[in-house]
């Protein structure tokens, strides 16, 4: 896509971030979009930004070559459009916790996903090879903060839902 378009980023999230939608159907046996339509878009949005990052050691290369990419697109203005990208990742991930219920572990992972990316985009040197490639391995915690947050937020609902049931079990015994 490097020699097609300047958003070559775009289609590898739309590529990567495809399990979204197929982990939840193939967990629950259907698409539900309330939630993996916004799941989708954050993951999309946040491979547009460390996969820009990544790029910004190679524009040099790029432009002598002849290939495109968002860094090439975005330059100077990169923080900016990562900073829009990263508000519409953290506004997507907010959307998809309410309409799946989540709880407070999910909730806090994307509070520290969203401080993490604040840090990394305010800091973030696009001319510096170094930094950026600090900055795209970083991304990994990310990745881990979120799969944390999602883990335990579900583990607490299933310990919520059980103590619900055992309460309605234990109402009903009393009544009889």
């Amino acid at each position: 896509m490097k020699r097609v378009t300047y958003w070559p980023q775009l289609v590898l999230g739309f590529t990567f971030n495809w399990g979204a939608l197929v982990g939840y159907s193939a967990i629950a046996g259907y698409i539900e979009p309330t939630i993996c339509l916004p799941l989708y878009i954050a993951g999309v949005c946040w491979t547009i930004i460390y996969d820009t990052i990544y790029a910004h050691q190679d524009r040099v290369d790029d432009l002598k070559v002849g290939v495109k990419s968002t860094a090439l697109k975005f330059n100077e203005d990169s923080q900016l459009w990562f900073s829009g990208f990263a508000t519409l990742m953290t506004s997507s991930l907010l959307c998809a916790g309410i309409m799946s219920t989540q709880t407070w572990p999910y909730y806090t992972a994307v509070g520290l996903v969203t401080g993490h990316l604040a840090h990394q985009i305010s800091t973030l040197k696009i001319n510096n090879s170094s930094d950026c490639l600090k900055k795209f391995i970083s991304n990994s915690w990310i990745g881990f903060i979120l799969f944390s947050g999602i883990v335990l937020g579900n583990l607490l609902k299933t310990n919520v839902k059980s103590e619900e049931t055992n309460r309605t079990e234990d109402s009903k015994s009393l009544v009889c």
